[in-house]
Protein backbone atom coordinates (compact mmCIF):
# COMPACT_ATOMS: atom_id res chain seq x y z
CA UNK A 1 0.00 0.00 0.00
CA UNK A 2 1.70 3.02 -0.96
CA UNK A 3 0.64 7.15 1.10
CA UNK A 4 -0.49 9.74 -1.28
CA UNK A 5 0.70 13.27 0.00
CA UNK A 6 -1.09 16.53 -1.41
CA UNK A 7 1.48 18.85 -0.04
CA UNK A 8 -0.04 22.12 -0.32
CA UNK A 9 2.16 26.02 -0.83
CA UNK A 10 2.01 28.75 1.02
CA UNK A 11 3.48 31.95 0.12
CA UNK A 12 5.94 32.12 3.39
CA UNK A 13 7.46 28.69 2.92
CA UNK A 14 10.74 27.91 1.49
CA UNK A 15 9.97 28.85 -1.82
CA UNK A 16 9.23 32.52 -0.79
CA UNK A 17 13.10 32.56 -0.19
CA UNK A 18 13.74 33.57 -3.63
CA UNK A 19 12.25 36.81 -3.14
CA UNK A 20 14.45 38.58 0.18
CA UNK A 21 13.54 41.74 1.02
CA UNK A 22 15.63 44.47 0.81
CA UNK A 23 15.67 45.00 4.18
CA UNK A 24 17.64 42.41 4.99
CA UNK A 25 20.81 44.01 2.89
CA UNK A 26 20.19 47.48 4.40
CA UNK A 27 20.49 46.27 8.55
CA UNK A 28 23.54 44.10 7.11
CA UNK A 29 25.58 47.55 6.36
CA UNK A 30 28.18 47.81 8.76
CA UNK A 31 27.79 50.88 11.46
CA UNK A 32 29.24 54.00 10.29
CA UNK A 33 28.92 53.03 6.35
CA UNK A 34 27.42 55.27 3.31
CA UNK A 35 23.26 54.41 3.50
CA UNK A 36 23.44 55.99 -0.09
CA UNK A 37 25.52 53.80 -1.59
CA UNK A 38 23.17 50.81 -3.14
CA UNK A 39 24.44 47.71 -4.22
CA UNK A 40 22.68 45.46 -6.33
CA UNK A 41 20.67 43.02 -5.33
CA UNK A 42 21.93 39.32 -4.65
CA UNK A 43 20.79 36.82 -6.87
CA UNK A 44 19.30 34.20 -4.79
CA UNK A 45 18.94 30.92 -6.14
CA UNK A 46 15.25 29.88 -6.93
CA UNK A 47 13.33 27.23 -4.30
CA UNK A 48 11.76 25.02 -5.74
CA UNK A 49 13.11 22.86 -8.62
CA UNK A 50 15.37 20.33 -6.81
CA UNK A 51 12.57 20.15 -4.05
CA UNK A 52 9.89 19.37 -6.06
CA UNK A 53 11.86 16.63 -8.05
CA UNK A 54 13.04 14.76 -4.93
CA UNK A 55 9.48 14.82 -3.14
CA UNK A 56 8.05 13.55 -6.29
CA UNK A 57 10.50 10.54 -5.88
CA UNK A 58 9.86 10.16 -2.49
CA UNK A 59 5.70 10.45 -3.38
CA UNK A 60 6.56 7.39 -5.84
CA UNK A 61 8.04 5.03 -3.69
CA UNK A 62 6.29 2.93 -0.99
CA UNK A 63 6.82 4.09 1.97
CA UNK A 64 9.71 2.26 4.08
CA UNK A 65 12.18 3.49 6.46
CA UNK A 66 14.62 2.90 4.12
CA UNK A 67 13.15 4.81 1.95
CA UNK A 68 12.02 7.47 4.59
CA UNK A 69 15.76 7.46 5.77
CA UNK A 70 16.92 8.38 2.08
CA UNK A 71 14.80 11.24 1.84
CA UNK A 72 15.59 12.93 4.82
CA UNK A 73 19.47 12.94 3.71
CA UNK A 74 18.77 13.83 0.28
CA UNK A 75 16.65 16.56 1.65
CA UNK A 76 19.40 18.01 4.15
CA UNK A 77 21.71 17.51 1.11
CA UNK A 78 19.61 20.04 -0.81
CA UNK A 79 18.94 22.48 2.14
CA UNK A 80 22.43 22.81 2.31
CA UNK A 81 22.95 23.40 -0.74
CA UNK A 82 20.45 25.99 -1.25
CA UNK A 83 21.78 27.71 2.52
CA UNK A 84 25.19 27.65 0.86
CA UNK A 85 24.27 29.46 -1.81
CA UNK A 86 21.96 32.21 -0.85
CA UNK A 87 25.11 32.47 1.94
CA UNK A 88 27.10 33.00 -0.65
CA UNK A 89 25.00 35.50 -2.44
CA UNK A 90 24.17 37.88 0.58
CA UNK A 91 27.76 37.87 1.82
CA UNK A 92 29.06 38.92 -1.50
CA UNK A 93 26.01 41.73 -1.64
CA UNK A 94 27.10 43.43 1.71
CA UNK A 95 30.64 42.45 0.92
CA UNK A 96 30.07 44.93 -2.08
CA UNK A 97 28.03 47.41 -0.72
CA UNK A 98 30.65 47.61 1.96
CA UNK A 99 33.55 48.11 -0.20
CA UNK A 100 31.46 50.43 -2.34
CA UNK A 101 30.58 53.20 0.74
CA UNK A 102 34.10 54.45 1.24
CA UNK A 103 37.80 53.87 -0.88
CA UNK A 104 39.90 55.20 2.52
CA UNK A 105 39.91 52.88 6.28
CA UNK A 106 42.37 53.19 9.25
CA UNK A 107 43.42 50.46 10.83
CA UNK A 108 45.99 50.18 13.78
CA UNK A 109 47.42 53.21 13.17
CA UNK A 110 47.66 52.69 9.26
CA UNK A 111 45.63 54.60 6.40
CA UNK A 112 44.71 51.71 3.43
CA UNK A 113 43.66 52.33 -0.18
CA UNK A 114 41.26 50.04 -1.94
CA UNK A 115 42.29 48.70 -4.91
CA UNK A 116 40.66 49.01 -8.58
CA UNK A 117 39.15 45.54 -8.62
CA UNK A 118 37.96 43.01 -6.24
CA UNK A 119 40.01 39.96 -5.29
CA UNK A 120 38.46 36.40 -4.79
CA UNK A 121 38.47 34.06 -1.46
CA UNK A 122 37.51 31.24 -2.20
CA UNK A 123 37.68 29.22 0.75
CA UNK A 124 35.22 30.37 3.10
CA UNK A 125 33.85 28.00 5.55
CA UNK A 126 30.43 28.89 6.60
CA UNK A 127 27.99 26.05 8.21
CA UNK A 128 26.51 24.71 4.62
CA UNK A 129 29.83 24.44 3.12
CA UNK A 130 32.78 26.70 0.94
CA UNK A 131 31.44 29.63 -0.60
CA UNK A 132 33.69 32.18 -2.48
CA UNK A 133 34.01 35.96 -1.30
CA UNK A 134 34.09 38.68 -3.85
CA UNK A 135 35.65 41.51 -1.74
CA UNK A 136 38.13 44.43 -2.31
CA UNK A 137 41.60 44.47 -0.54
CA UNK A 138 43.05 47.44 0.57
CA UNK A 139 46.76 48.39 0.80
CA UNK A 140 48.95 50.30 3.13
CA UNK A 141 48.95 53.87 1.55
CA UNK A 142 53.06 54.07 3.02
CA UNK A 143 55.74 53.79 0.53
CA UNK A 144 57.79 51.57 2.20
CA UNK A 145 54.56 49.10 3.34
CA UNK A 146 55.38 46.48 0.39
CA UNK A 147 52.23 44.63 -0.12
CA UNK A 148 50.73 44.70 3.23
CA UNK A 149 46.88 44.42 3.04
CA UNK A 150 43.56 44.14 4.50
CA UNK A 151 39.99 43.29 3.53
CA UNK A 152 38.01 45.46 5.40
CA UNK A 153 34.40 43.79 4.25
CA UNK A 154 35.97 40.21 5.14
CA UNK A 155 37.06 41.69 8.33
CA UNK A 156 33.24 43.16 8.95
CA UNK A 157 32.13 39.76 8.49
CA UNK A 158 33.58 38.56 11.34
CA UNK A 159 35.73 35.96 9.16
CA UNK A 160 38.58 34.01 11.15
CA UNK A 161 41.08 31.72 9.44
CA UNK A 162 38.91 32.00 6.51
CA UNK A 163 35.57 30.53 8.96
CA UNK A 164 32.55 32.42 9.39
CA UNK A 165 31.65 33.13 13.13
CA UNK A 166 29.03 30.79 13.10
CA UNK A 167 31.32 27.93 11.72
CA UNK A 168 34.55 28.93 13.86
CA UNK A 169 31.87 28.41 17.04
CA UNK A 170 30.50 25.16 16.23
CA UNK A 171 34.67 23.71 15.37
CA UNK A 172 35.72 24.67 18.52
CA UNK A 173 32.51 24.25 20.39
CA UNK A 174 32.99 20.02 18.86
CA UNK A 175 36.65 20.15 19.48
CA UNK A 176 35.87 20.52 22.91
CA UNK A 177 33.18 18.16 23.66
CA UNK A 178 34.03 15.16 25.57
CA UNK A 179 35.32 11.72 23.77
CA UNK A 180 36.37 14.00 20.65
CA UNK A 181 39.60 13.84 18.69
CA UNK A 182 40.65 16.25 15.89
CA UNK A 183 39.92 13.70 13.30
CA UNK A 184 36.40 13.25 14.44
CA UNK A 185 35.69 16.71 14.51
CA UNK A 186 37.10 16.70 10.93
CA UNK A 187 34.97 14.32 9.82
CA UNK A 188 31.88 16.05 11.70
CA UNK A 189 32.47 18.88 9.66
CA UNK A 190 32.85 17.03 6.22
CA UNK A 191 29.57 15.00 7.11
CA UNK A 192 27.59 17.73 8.85
CA UNK A 193 28.72 20.69 6.53
CA UNK A 194 30.70 19.60 3.82
CA UNK A 195 33.82 21.58 5.22
CA UNK A 196 37.35 19.62 4.42
CA UNK A 197 39.71 21.80 6.30
CA UNK A 198 43.36 20.62 7.74
CA UNK A 199 44.66 19.56 11.33
CA UNK A 200 46.63 22.85 11.57
CA UNK A 201 43.77 24.91 10.15
CA UNK A 202 41.62 23.62 12.97
CA UNK A 203 44.31 23.82 15.52
CA UNK A 204 45.14 27.62 14.85
CA UNK A 205 41.52 28.57 14.65
CA UNK A 206 40.96 26.78 18.09
CA UNK A 207 44.24 28.22 19.50
CA UNK A 208 43.17 31.72 18.70
CA UNK A 209 39.47 31.56 20.05
CA UNK A 210 40.86 29.66 23.17
CA UNK A 211 43.17 32.15 23.91
CA UNK A 212 40.63 35.21 23.60
CA UNK A 213 38.01 33.69 25.80
CA UNK A 214 40.71 33.06 28.46
CA UNK A 215 41.95 36.85 27.95
CA UNK A 216 38.45 37.86 29.43
CA UNK A 217 36.98 34.50 31.16
CA UNK A 218 37.82 35.82 34.64
CA UNK A 219 34.77 38.49 34.39
CA UNK A 220 32.11 36.08 33.18
CA UNK A 221 33.06 33.52 35.50
CA UNK A 222 32.66 35.98 38.14
CA UNK A 223 29.11 36.88 36.90
CA UNK A 224 28.10 33.09 36.38
CA UNK A 225 29.19 32.73 40.15
CA UNK A 226 27.32 35.88 41.57
CA UNK A 227 23.81 34.04 39.40
CA UNK A 228 24.43 31.84 41.62
CA UNK A 229 24.85 33.75 44.75
CA UNK A 230 21.33 35.35 43.83
CA UNK A 231 19.23 32.36 43.39
CA UNK A 232 20.79 30.71 46.66
CA UNK A 233 20.49 34.18 48.93
CA UNK A 234 16.98 34.00 47.06
CA UNK A 235 16.06 30.18 48.25
CA UNK A 236 14.01 28.96 51.31
CA UNK A 237 16.02 27.61 54.45
CA UNK A 238 17.67 28.12 57.67
CA UNK A 239 21.22 27.99 56.65
CA UNK A 240 23.22 30.65 55.29
CA UNK A 241 24.03 29.88 51.51
CA UNK A 242 28.11 28.57 50.60
CA UNK A 243 30.43 29.78 48.43
CA UNK A 244 32.51 26.78 48.25
CA UNK A 245 35.99 26.45 46.27
CA UNK A 246 38.19 23.04 45.79
CA UNK A 247 41.20 22.58 44.03
CA UNK A 248 42.79 18.87 42.56
CA UNK A 249 45.43 17.89 40.39
CA UNK A 250 44.72 14.94 37.85
CA UNK A 251 47.66 12.99 36.28
CA UNK A 252 48.28 13.89 32.64
CA UNK A 253 51.38 12.83 31.53
CA UNK A 254 53.64 9.82 33.27
CA UNK A 255 57.31 8.87 32.41
CA UNK A 256 59.17 5.96 33.41
CA UNK A 257 60.83 6.11 36.85
CA UNK A 258 57.64 7.31 38.40
CA UNK A 259 57.64 11.05 37.34
CA UNK A 260 54.37 12.46 36.77
CA UNK A 261 52.51 15.69 35.58
CA UNK A 262 49.44 16.31 36.81
CA UNK A 263 46.96 19.14 35.30
CA UNK A 264 45.44 21.17 37.87
CA UNK A 265 41.58 21.56 38.14
CA UNK A 266 39.58 23.80 40.30
CA UNK A 267 36.10 24.65 40.73
CA UNK A 268 33.64 27.16 42.69
CA UNK A 269 30.20 25.77 43.87
CA UNK A 270 27.43 27.94 44.89
CA UNK A 271 25.05 25.95 47.34
CA UNK A 272 21.47 27.40 48.50
CA UNK A 273 20.39 27.45 51.91
CA UNK A 274 19.08 24.07 52.06
CA UNK A 275 22.83 22.92 51.46
CA UNK A 276 21.62 21.92 47.22
CA UNK A 277 24.14 22.83 44.67
CA UNK A 278 22.95 25.23 42.30
CA UNK A 279 25.94 25.01 39.90
CA UNK A 280 29.88 25.14 39.72
CA UNK A 281 32.31 27.14 37.68
CA UNK A 282 35.50 25.29 36.77
CA UNK A 283 39.01 26.35 35.68
CA UNK A 284 41.95 23.96 34.20
CA UNK A 285 45.28 24.49 33.67
CA UNK A 286 48.46 22.48 32.21
CA UNK A 287 51.14 20.72 34.38
CA UNK A 288 53.30 23.41 35.84
CA UNK A 289 55.49 23.68 38.82
CA UNK A 290 53.88 24.63 41.94
CA UNK A 291 50.67 25.13 40.14
CA UNK A 292 51.10 29.22 39.66
CA UNK A 293 48.63 29.72 36.69
CA UNK A 294 45.69 28.08 38.40
CA UNK A 295 46.60 29.51 41.63
CA UNK A 296 46.44 33.12 39.83
CA UNK A 297 43.34 32.61 37.81
CA UNK A 298 41.76 30.92 40.65
CA UNK A 299 42.22 34.23 42.88
CA UNK A 300 41.23 36.60 40.05
CA UNK A 301 37.68 34.83 40.08
CA UNK A 302 37.27 35.01 44.03
CA UNK A 303 38.64 38.49 44.25
CA UNK A 304 36.26 39.68 41.48
CA UNK A 305 32.94 37.92 43.06
CA UNK A 306 33.87 39.61 46.14
CA UNK A 307 34.13 43.07 44.77
CA UNK A 308 31.28 42.71 42.47
CA UNK A 309 28.90 40.67 45.13
CA UNK A 310 26.74 42.96 47.07
CA UNK A 311 24.18 40.83 49.31
CA UNK A 312 25.17 39.10 52.43
CA UNK A 313 28.22 37.24 52.35
CA UNK A 314 28.06 33.64 51.76
CA UNK A 315 29.76 31.47 54.11
CA UNK A 316 33.43 30.52 52.71
CA UNK A 317 34.63 26.91 53.00
CA UNK A 318 37.63 25.44 51.08
CA UNK A 319 37.18 21.75 50.29
CA UNK A 320 40.31 19.88 48.86
CA UNK A 321 42.89 16.92 50.02
CA UNK A 322 45.52 17.69 52.35
CA UNK A 323 48.17 18.15 49.00
CA UNK A 324 50.91 20.51 49.23
CA UNK A 325 49.86 22.32 46.39
CA UNK A 326 46.49 22.65 47.98
CA UNK A 327 47.56 23.47 51.56
CA UNK A 328 49.87 26.09 50.42
CA UNK A 329 46.85 27.79 48.69
CA UNK A 330 45.20 28.24 51.61
CA UNK A 331 47.90 29.49 53.62
CA UNK A 332 49.69 31.83 51.56
CA UNK A 333 46.23 32.88 49.63
CA UNK A 334 43.01 32.30 51.44
CA UNK A 335 43.76 32.63 55.07
CA UNK A 336 45.50 36.18 54.80
CA UNK A 337 42.85 36.85 52.00
CA UNK A 338 40.62 40.45 52.85
CA UNK A 339 37.77 41.37 51.31
CA UNK A 340 38.45 44.06 47.91
CA UNK A 341 35.90 46.60 49.20
CA UNK A 342 35.70 46.42 53.04
CA UNK A 343 39.42 45.03 53.42
CA UNK A 344 38.02 43.27 56.39
CA UNK A 345 39.65 39.65 56.76
CA UNK A 346 37.66 36.48 55.36
CA UNK A 347 36.29 33.64 57.40
CA UNK A 348 37.30 30.32 55.31
CA UNK A 349 36.44 27.35 56.48
CA UNK A 350 38.88 24.98 55.31
CA UNK A 351 37.72 21.14 55.11
CA UNK A 352 39.97 18.33 54.17
CA UNK A 353 38.14 16.23 52.46
CA UNK A 354 36.09 12.88 54.18
CA UNK A 355 36.78 10.19 51.72
CA UNK A 356 40.59 11.31 51.93
CA UNK A 357 40.31 10.78 55.91
CA UNK A 358 38.57 7.36 54.94
CA UNK A 359 41.36 6.22 53.26
CA UNK A 360 43.98 6.23 56.01
CA UNK A 361 40.88 4.64 58.52
CA UNK A 362 40.98 2.43 56.00
CA UNK A 363 44.55 1.80 56.03
CA UNK A 364 45.11 1.00 59.78
CA UNK A 365 42.28 -1.19 59.69
CA UNK A 366 43.73 -3.50 57.16
CA UNK A 367 47.14 -2.68 59.34
CA UNK A 368 45.51 -3.71 62.87
CA UNK A 369 43.27 -6.99 61.58
CA UNK A 370 44.68 -7.77 58.08
CA UNK A 371 44.10 -6.75 54.69
CA UNK A 372 40.46 -7.59 53.28
CA UNK A 373 39.32 -8.71 56.64
CA UNK A 374 35.49 -8.61 58.13
CA UNK A 375 36.55 -7.53 61.30
CA UNK A 376 39.02 -4.92 59.92
CA UNK A 377 35.85 -3.89 56.99
CA UNK A 378 33.34 -3.61 60.43
CA UNK A 379 36.37 -1.16 62.65
CA UNK A 380 36.51 0.71 59.61
CA UNK A 381 32.89 1.35 59.19
CA UNK A 382 32.73 1.84 62.80
CA UNK A 383 35.18 4.56 62.48
CA UNK A 384 33.67 6.23 59.33
CA UNK A 385 30.73 7.15 61.51
CA UNK A 386 31.84 8.09 64.75
CA UNK A 387 34.21 10.19 62.67
CA UNK A 388 31.21 12.30 61.99
CA UNK A 389 30.20 12.82 65.15
CA UNK A 390 31.64 15.44 67.68
CA UNK A 391 35.26 15.45 68.45
CA UNK A 392 35.23 12.70 65.82
CA UNK A 393 38.80 12.73 64.46
CA UNK A 394 40.11 12.37 68.47
CA UNK A 395 37.43 9.61 68.93
CA UNK A 396 38.79 7.81 65.74
CA UNK A 397 42.68 8.30 66.79
CA UNK A 398 42.12 7.17 70.34
CA UNK A 399 40.50 3.76 69.11
CA UNK A 400 43.51 3.11 66.71
CA UNK A 401 45.96 4.37 68.97
CA UNK A 402 44.22 1.72 71.29
CA UNK A 403 43.67 -1.19 68.97
CA UNK A 404 47.46 -0.83 68.30
CA UNK A 405 48.86 -0.77 71.89
CA UNK A 406 47.52 -4.74 71.82
CA UNK A 407 49.52 -5.14 68.83
CA UNK A 408 53.09 -5.09 67.50
CA UNK A 409 54.55 -4.70 64.34
CA UNK A 410 57.38 -4.39 62.04
CA UNK A 411 59.26 -1.00 61.54
CA UNK A 412 57.67 -1.01 58.33
CA UNK A 413 54.41 -1.86 59.92
CA UNK A 414 54.76 0.90 62.11
CA UNK A 415 56.04 3.51 59.95
CA UNK A 416 52.76 3.16 57.52
CA UNK A 417 50.92 2.72 60.69
CA UNK A 418 52.06 6.25 62.07
CA UNK A 419 51.59 7.88 58.18
CA UNK A 420 47.86 7.29 58.40
CA UNK A 421 47.14 7.87 62.15
CA UNK A 422 49.42 11.21 61.31
CA UNK A 423 46.96 12.15 58.48
CA UNK A 424 44.82 12.55 60.96
CA UNK A 425 46.45 13.45 63.76
CA UNK A 426 47.85 16.70 61.97
CA UNK A 427 44.15 17.68 60.32
CA UNK A 428 41.69 17.15 62.97
CA UNK A 429 41.53 20.88 63.02
CA UNK A 430 39.68 20.66 59.36
CA UNK A 431 38.15 17.33 60.01
CA UNK A 432 34.99 18.67 62.57
CA UNK A 433 32.41 17.07 60.14
CA UNK A 434 29.88 17.02 62.74
CA UNK A 435 30.61 21.05 63.22
CA UNK A 436 30.26 21.00 59.15
CA UNK A 437 27.23 18.97 58.70
CA UNK A 438 25.41 21.59 61.16
CA UNK A 439 25.86 24.24 58.85
CA UNK A 440 25.37 22.50 55.51
CA UNK A 441 29.09 23.10 54.48
CA UNK A 442 30.21 20.50 51.91
CA UNK A 443 32.28 17.26 53.57
CA UNK A 444 33.76 16.21 50.34
CA UNK A 445 35.38 17.18 47.71
CA UNK A 446 33.22 15.36 45.09
CA UNK A 447 32.62 18.25 43.16
CA UNK A 448 36.71 19.05 42.06
CA UNK A 449 36.95 15.21 41.97
CA UNK A 450 34.22 14.84 39.51
CA UNK A 451 36.00 18.22 37.67
CA UNK A 452 39.33 15.97 37.02
CA UNK A 453 37.32 13.79 34.98
CA UNK A 454 34.62 15.65 33.21
CA UNK A 455 36.95 18.40 32.80
CA UNK A 456 40.25 16.71 31.83
CA UNK A 457 39.76 12.76 31.74
CA UNK A 458 36.81 12.78 29.47
CA UNK A 459 38.88 15.16 27.03
CA UNK A 460 42.59 14.80 27.12
CA UNK A 461 42.91 11.32 29.06
CA UNK A 462 41.48 9.09 25.93
CA UNK A 463 43.34 5.95 24.37
CA UNK A 464 46.74 6.89 22.39
CA UNK A 465 46.11 10.73 23.10
CA UNK A 466 50.26 12.82 23.33
CA UNK A 467 49.15 16.30 23.73
CA UNK A 468 51.53 19.42 23.98
CA UNK A 469 50.75 21.85 27.18
CA UNK A 470 50.24 24.77 24.55
CA UNK A 471 47.72 22.36 22.92
CA UNK A 472 46.32 20.77 26.28
CA UNK A 473 45.53 24.08 28.04
CA UNK A 474 43.60 25.33 24.70
CA UNK A 475 41.35 22.58 25.38
CA UNK A 476 40.82 22.87 28.74
CA UNK A 477 40.47 26.56 28.00
CA UNK A 478 37.33 25.93 25.60
CA UNK A 479 36.27 23.07 27.82
CA UNK A 480 36.15 25.10 30.50
CA UNK A 481 33.96 27.74 29.16
CA UNK A 482 31.65 24.97 28.33
CA UNK A 483 30.88 23.44 31.31
CA UNK A 484 30.97 26.84 33.01
CA UNK A 485 28.20 27.83 31.15
CA UNK A 486 29.55 30.52 29.76
CA UNK A 487 30.16 29.71 26.19
CA UNK A 488 28.04 31.46 24.43
CA UNK A 489 28.90 34.96 26.36
CA UNK A 490 32.36 34.06 25.47
CA UNK A 491 31.39 33.91 21.77
CA UNK A 492 29.97 37.49 22.28
CA UNK A 493 32.49 38.68 24.04
CA UNK A 494 35.14 36.87 21.51
CA UNK A 495 33.11 38.65 18.42
CA UNK A 496 32.90 41.91 20.26
CA UNK A 497 37.05 42.29 20.42
CA UNK A 498 37.86 41.55 16.84
CA UNK A 499 39.73 44.46 15.45
CA UNK A 500 37.89 46.50 13.21
CA UNK A 501 39.08 49.12 10.35
CA UNK A 502 38.04 52.76 10.77
CA UNK A 503 36.29 53.70 7.55
CA UNK A 504 37.53 57.33 6.42
CA UNK A 505 35.11 59.82 4.09
CA UNK A 506 35.74 58.83 0.48
CA UNK A 507 38.15 60.99 -1.16
CA UNK A 508 36.71 64.68 -3.26
CA UNK A 509 37.74 64.29 -6.39
CA UNK A 510 38.53 67.36 -8.78
CA UNK A 511 34.85 67.91 -10.43
CA UNK A 512 33.26 66.90 -6.99
CA UNK A 513 31.70 69.32 -4.48
CA UNK A 514 31.93 68.00 -1.09
CA UNK A 515 27.83 67.86 -0.68
CA UNK A 516 27.99 65.51 -3.58
CA UNK A 517 30.50 63.37 -2.31
CA UNK A 518 28.47 62.84 1.11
Amino acid sequence: MMWVLDLPRHPGTVAAMAHPTPLLLLLAIPHGTRRDVVAPEPALPEVGPDLDALVADFRSQPITPATTFAFERQLETVLRSYGRRIAEAVYNAVAAQADAATDRVRYDGEDYRRLAQPTRNPHVATLFGTITLKRHLYRCMRRDAGELGIAPAQMALGLSHGATPALAEAATRYLAEAGATQAAVLARLRDRHGIAIGVKRLRTLAADRAAAIAASQTGRLAERVIELLGQADASRGRHKPVLSVGRDGVTLRDYRYRFFECAAVATLAVLDRRGRRLGTVYLGCVPEPHQKTLSQRLTAVLVEVLRRWHGPLPRLCYVTDAGENETTYYQDVLRRMRHPRTRDRLPWQRVVDFYHAMERVWKMADLLFGADTRAGSAWAHRMGKLLKKPNGPFRVLHAAAARRASRGGSRTWQAEFRRAYDYIRRRTKWMQYHEYARHQLPLGSGVTEAACKTLVAQRLKLSGMRWTKAGAQVILDLRAAQLSGTWDAANRDVWAALPQPKRLPPRIHPNETPETAA
